[in-house]
Order: structure tokens, then C-alpha cells, then sequence
């Protein structure tokens, strides 16, 4: 037995070194004069550091790019590239699903995202109200505030985007399937049994499946002439109509209108307004709380609209008319960009620069991140001010502000995830008086798989108003 298991070895053995040799020939082709690693180990590539040290692998990868605009790497048995420079990365953001794109932006009117702010501003305070009841039995010590934006912002995007079709069990399992998801973004892509990727990747089938059940609750509702009452009522509104006439016309069905496809796509959505939002909304409690100036005009501009004895909800036109929060809000994301890459996929070989051809298969990073730090003004200061209508630093760095995309790729949302962010820091400074107790380095960026601060955005809160308004949809 052991001269058979001898002998099995030692014709494996070169039979892996000849694999060996061949990935290593493939990357560097592939690589070609792209910064980045001359060699890379086996088959897992550098996945291990990017699993243990996202900030120190991300940061490296910038690093390397710093001259020729990009840089390669490779991890389990992928060839990626990651792009630094701002106008590459608009050439990597065209020629995106434009008919999808479509089809989803009625679900961005202004009749739909005044449904939705509604909604939003009535979670928003009884989740405020929650942790500053949790602070207050905590004898007013700090507590951190990212799992508990995690799950305010988790039944928003619930509540929101499918409303009346989730019961609470579903619920509760929703939120169980949704961490184990979170959970696999950030280990090793090993789907087998066991592992949290493995584990990860069942959690988003059910949530998938999950969503698409609401999707035909939905069909069924608006079929029936209902009002929307979320976002995949104005969606399946629409679609119906898309639907009857292809129907009446003879044509084949309009494409995207699966159950399967909608389950898929409103997971998307989901993964975006959570994930994303709750970066953006940690970044602002840390940096209103480091920019006590900014936060003084914030609450000057929200009381001068709005206020908690009201008992009204914040109207779409209060919130268009408050431009400095609107500014700050802006700046947040600008600052501190919650998707800092926004992967792609090379369907096939593409010319990104006169030396150098994305191979088909690539997977690349264009960096959001870096390139809000290039062509602004004064790029590593937080100045909401840019963003005024006298400066407009927006539309004079257009192509450097990326946080929501650029051309087709422009994120249809992000009206819904600017509203979001406006009316948390809106209803958060006027309602609550908050303190961080700053640490050295509390403020590092950490990849959950979104960035957030280090210390998990810690402190201490007590009630600022009189008392709390009272809000409904009535």
C-alpha cells in the first residue's frame, strides 16, 4: 500500500507542477505590463489576504495603480484588475443593461419615493427611539451603532421594497438568511458544505425565493387595480401593462419579467439599500459628530422645515428645500463611499488603454473610493460646502463623483438612497444629542463587506427634543 501511494504521488507530482506552471503562464499573459504580483500562489491566488486584510489588500492594490492608473491580481483562480483612475473607470461603467434599467425606473418616480419617504421617516423614529432607550438603560454608556443601523435599515428595505407580502416569520427568517449572506461576502469563496460561503450562497436562493413569492402576491394585487403600497407594487404596475399589450400584440413576453428574474434583481436592490446604507448612515453619525459646525447648521436648516411637536412627517418638498443637509448628506457619501468597488465582469476583451486589453473573463474593481479623492478641491477634507450651488464641485468633477455609478450604470436609486440618508440625519439631529468617544484610530475604514468605522460607530445618546413626534401615514 505504501509503493502504491508512493507511486500515485509521484506521478501526481508533475502532473501539478505542470498545472502550476500553466495558471502562472495564463496571469502573467493576461497580466502583461499591469502592475501587480510577478508571481502568485496556486490556484487560491491571493485570496487569504484579502480575506484576512481587506482595508491592507485594497489599499495595496491602490497603491500599485498610483502610476499607470490600475493594477492585477489574482484570486482563486480569477484574474482581476483593479482601477484606480477616475476616467478609466467611466470607460468600464458604459454599456450596461440599459432595457432593465428601464424597466426599473418607475419604480423612481416622484409619486413612488413620496410612498416610500413615508415609510422610511416612521422606521427611521422607532428605530431612534429604540437605542436611545438602549443607551439610557446602559446608564448612558456608549453603544455601537452598526448592527443596530443594519437592522433598521433591513426593515426599510423589507418594508419598502415588498411591504404587505412579508409576514414576521418571514421576516425574522429574512434576517437570519440575510447575515448568514453577510457573513459568507467576507470568507472564502468554498462552496462546499460547512463552509459560510456555502452557506451563504443556499441564504441568498431563499431570499431570492422569498422576494419572488412577493412578486406574484404582488401581480396578483395590482392585476386586481389596487393602489402601491411599495416598490414592487409600482414595479408589477408597470409590468402588467408591458405584459397585456406584448399579449395583445401577438409579441413574445417583455424580457426581466420572471418570477425567478424579479426575485433575483429585488435582491439586488436590497443588498444596495442595506449594505450601502448602512455605511452611509455610520459615516454620518462619525462625521457630524467630528464636525460639530456642520452639525450646528444641519439642525439649524431642519428646524427652520420641520419639528418634532409637528407631528407631521417630513414632505418631499421640505426635504428638496433643505439644501444644506442635502449638501452634507452628498459630502458623506463623497467622503466615504459605501461601495468603494463596484465589480464588473469582462463579457469580452476590451481596450482600456493604447497598451494595455482587459482580457475577456477579467473581473474588474473600478475603485469609487479613489476616485473621490481626485479633482475636487481640497479632497481630504470633509466640506459639504463643495456641493452648494455657488461651488457644485459635483457637476465640475462629474467624473470623479462615482459613488451612484456613471451612464448606464448610474444607479436608478439613488434618489430613494439620497432621501434615506437625508432624512436619518435630519430626524437624528433633531431628535437625539449624541457623543463618540473618540479612540485612536476609531475612525479606519473596515470592510463588513460595506466600510464602516473601526470602532463600529460607538456612542452615547440621549433625547434632544421634548418629546418624540408622533408620525403615520394618515
Amino acid at each position: 500500500m505504501l509503493l502504491s501511494w508512493a507511486t500515485f504521488l509521484s506521478a501526481l507530482a508533475p502532473f501539478i507542477i505542470f498545472l502550476v506552471l500553466v495558471e502562472q503562464t495564463s496571469y502573467l499573459r493576461k497580466k502583461g505590463g499591469a502592475p501587480g504580483p510577478v508571481l502568485v500562489p496556486p490556484f487560491i491566488g491571493n485570496a487569504i489576504s484579502l480575506v484576512r486584510e481587506p482595508t491592507s489588500f485594497w489599499d495595496t492594490q491602490s497603491s500599485n495603480s498610483s502610476r499607470s492608473g490600475f493594477s492585477a491580481n489574482y484570486i482563486m483562480g480569477r484574474f482581476m484588475l483593479y482601477i484606480r483612475d477616475a476616467n478609466l473607470s467611466h470607460l468600464v461603467f458604459s454599456n450596461e443593461h440599459k432595457d432593465l434599467r428601464r424597466r426599473i425606473a418607475p419604480n423612481f418616480t416622484p409619486r413612488a419615493l413620496s410612498t416610500y419617504t413615508s415609510l422610511q421617516q416612521i422606521i427611521i423614529l422607532k428605530h431612534l427611539k429604540k437605542w436611545e432607550s438602549l443607551s439610557s438603560d446602559n446608564q448612558n454608556k456608549p453603544i455601537s451603532l452598526r448592527m443596530l443601523v443594519r437592522d433598521m435599515n433591513l426593515e426599510t428595505s423589507q418594508t419598502v421594497f415588498v411591504g404587505p407580502y412579508l409576514s414576521e416569520e418571514a421576516r425574522e427568517r429574512f434576517k437570519l438568511d440575510y447575515n448568514l449572506f453577510n457573513v459568507g461576502l467576507m470568507k472564502l469563496p468554498i462552496d462546499f458544505p460547512g463552509f459560510a460561503f456555502h452557506n451563504a450562497r443556499l441564504a441568498v436562493d431563499r431570499l431570492a425565493e422569498t422576494l419572488s413569492e412577493c412578486a406574484i402576491k404582488s401581480k396578483t394585487k395590482m392585476d386586481s387595480n389596487h393602489e402601491p403600497s411599495c416598490l414592487i407594487d409600482f414595479w408589477m404596475q408597470e409590468m402588467l401593462k408591458e405584459i397585456y399589450a406584448a399579449k395583445s400584440a401577438g409579441e413574445p413576453l417583455p424580457p426581466h419579467t420572471s418570477d425567478a428574474e424579479i426575485g433575483g434583481h429585488l435582491f439586488d436592490f436590497l443588498f444596495a439599500a442595506q449594505d450601502a446604507s448602512t455605511s452611509s448612515l455610520l459615516w454620518a453619525v462619525a462625521l457630524l459628530d467630528s464636525h460639530p459646525e456642520v452639525l450646528l447648521k444641519v439642525r439649524e436648516e431642519v428646524s427652520s422645515f420641520w419639528s418634532p411637536g409637528s407631528d407631521t412627517l417630513i414632505n418631499t418638498e421640505q426635504l428638496r428645500e433643505m439644501k444644506y443637509t442635502q449638501a452634507v448628506a452628498r459630502e458623506v457619501l463623497r467622503y466615504r463611499a459605501p461601495a468603494t468597488l463596484v465589480p464588473h465582469i469582462a463579457v469580452k476583451d476590451f481596450a482600456l488603454t493604447e497598451s494595455y486589453t482587459i482580457p475577456r473573463g477579467t473581473i474588474v474593481f473600478p475603485s469609487v473610493l479613489d476616485s473621490s479623492f481626485q479633482g475636487f478641491t481640497d479632497p481630504d477634507r470633509f466640506d459639504p460646502d463643495r456641493f452648494s450651488e455657488g461651488r457644485q464641485e459635483d457637476q465640475l468633477f462629474k467624473k470623479n463623483f462615482l459613488t451612484f455609478g456613471a451612464g448606464a450604470h448610474q444607479c436608478v436609486g439613488q434618489r430613494y438612497a439620497l432621501n434615506h440618508l437625508v432624512l436619518f440625519i435630519a430626524l437624528f439631529s433633531a431628535l437625539l444629542d449624541f457623543k463618540r468617544p473618540r479612540a485612536d484610530g476609531c475612525d479606519d475604514i473596515v470592510y463588513n463587506p460595506t466600510i464602516s468605522p473601526k470602532d463600529g460607530c460607538v456612542v452615547s445618546l440621549s433625547r434632544r427634543c421634548t418629546r418624540y413626534p408622533n408620525l403615520s401615514l394618515e
